[in-house]
């Protein structure tokens, strides 16, 4: 890659008319480096977009996109724990390592991304003579707009190319009923996780116990207890296992591109990312539960189960990191099952802790492996969760639809029977 380029800062770099807000102006970037703030202008406002619950133009997937869209030839993403939600540990451990794509031509890209510590871009443009934390705050209004840093960067990597094959693996259970038997729900869980990365304190092997393995194993055990209802459930109930969601999910997006049973018959997913092994709980969540007609099927099969449902703002934007996007993305009404944090037996505050401490300490890193602590009645709480909801969508008249008010909602749908 030999890239060249003017350096543009933008910003958050999004242009959403839903939220009457266009980082860009009329400024042409094509050829441009843009540099970016992660996340979205709510982390500093929380009367605009969705305040600190992330959207998808918070993400940096979504950034890259639209550089590419607008023509530049990079990008550099600005990091802040707080704005990303995770440590520079985390990116480390993600981009210091081999990238994958998947083996099918992209309509548009940028020549290269990369990501910056605050402290470092703070450095380069004090050079130029600007104040990165002026600009930050400059960056939360709708007045803002793009500044032509003074800045320059040249980009000459040479890569090494290999081509590899790694499998969704799927199981099949059939419906009942010959007339919904054609439609399909789908739980979704990656079993890949980061492989073998930099060191932390001499361990290279990113095992991925808590992200994924425990979310494999609660949907194992969901099969096998699916498979022994009688009746069986009126849809067809698929259980894949995606590879490659740590590389961008891209296991779950080869599946989109190329489904077993066609998305427009596909009533619903139900992700399984990150199990409880902490123990049992008296509340439970799901992500995108609110955004479909799913939710009150979700919150029958949690009151079945004696658990409260609690709406967790989605700070790190976790809606748009899992299996499920891919399907949310194409029309497909989804959820993410999202442990609870109450614990039985446990002090007030305690899960928030353990959850924080997750993601400080172990999310992507080597110390995310087996400990004897681990526990699993809320894993089996969650299980029976997921089960009974898959079961009643599978049993309903009609297949789920988005909410109005979803970014997901499609006006004339295909019909659901």
């Amino acid at each position: 890659i030999v890239a060249d380029g003017e350096v543009v800062f933008v910003g958050y770099g999004v242009a959403a008319a839903e939220w009457r807000w266009d980082d860009y102006k009329d400024m042409d970037v094509r050829g441009k480096v843009l540099l970016m703030l992660v996340n979205d202008p709510g982390l500093q406002d929380s009367t605009i977009f969705n305040g600190r619950a992330l959207t998808y133009y918070g993400r940096w997937t979504y950034k890259l996109e639209e550089a590419a869209r607008r023509g530049a030839v990079g990008a550099i993403l600005l990091h802040t724990a707080e704005s990303a939600t995770y440590g520079w540990d985390v990116v480390r451990g993600s981009w210091s390592v081999e990238q994958f794509k998947l083996d099918q031509p992209v309509p548009q890209s940028i020549a290269f991304a990369a990501w910056v510590t605050h402290d470092a871009a703070q450095a380069a443009l004090a050079r130029a003579g600007l104040n990165l934390d002026s600009l930050t705050r400059a960056a939360a209004h709708r007045e803002f707009r793009p500044v032509i840093t003074g800045l320059h960067v040249s980009v000459d990597v040479t890569s090494a190319l290999r081509r590899v094959h790694a499998a969704n693996v799927v199981a099949r259970l059939a419906g009942s009923d010959p007339a919904l038997a054609p439609q399909a729900v789908v739980f979704s869980a990656h079993w890949d996780h980061k492989g073998i990365g930099p060191a932390v304190n001499g361990d290279s092997i990113y095992n991925g116990a808590e992200d994924n393995a425990s979310g494999v194993a609660a949907m194992l055990a969901i099969a096998q207890a699916a498979a022994q209802l009688r009746p069986r459930p009126r849809r067809t109930l698929l259980f894949v296992a995606t590879t490659a969601e740590e590389s961008g999910l891209l296991g779950s997006e080869a599946y989109v591109r190329e489904p077993l049973i066609p998305l427009a018959q596909t009533a619903a997913v139900i992700n399984l990312d990150v199990a409880n092994v902490r123990g049992a709980t008296r509340d439970i969540d799901a992500l995108g539960v609110d955004r479909s007609t799913i939710g009150p099927m979700f919150e029958a099969a949690a009151q079945s189960e004696s658990l409260v449902v609690v709406h967790e703002p989605d700070v790190r934007g976790s809606f748009y990191r899992s299996d499920h996007f891919p399907f949310a993305k194409a029309g497909v009404p989804a959820v993410s099952i999202e442990p609870g944090l109450d614990f039985v037996g446990k002090p007030t505050a305690w899960g928030r802790e353990q959850a924080d401490l997750y993601n400080r300490m172990r999310y992507h890193q080597p110390s995310d492996e087996y400990r004897a602590t681990f526990t699993y009645q809320g894993m089996a709480q969650e299980a029976r969760v997921a089960l009974r909801l898959a079961v009643a969508i599978a049993n309903a008249p009609s297949m789920p639809e988005w909410l109005p008010r979803s970014e997901f909602h499609r006006p004339t749908g295909p019909s659901s029977q």
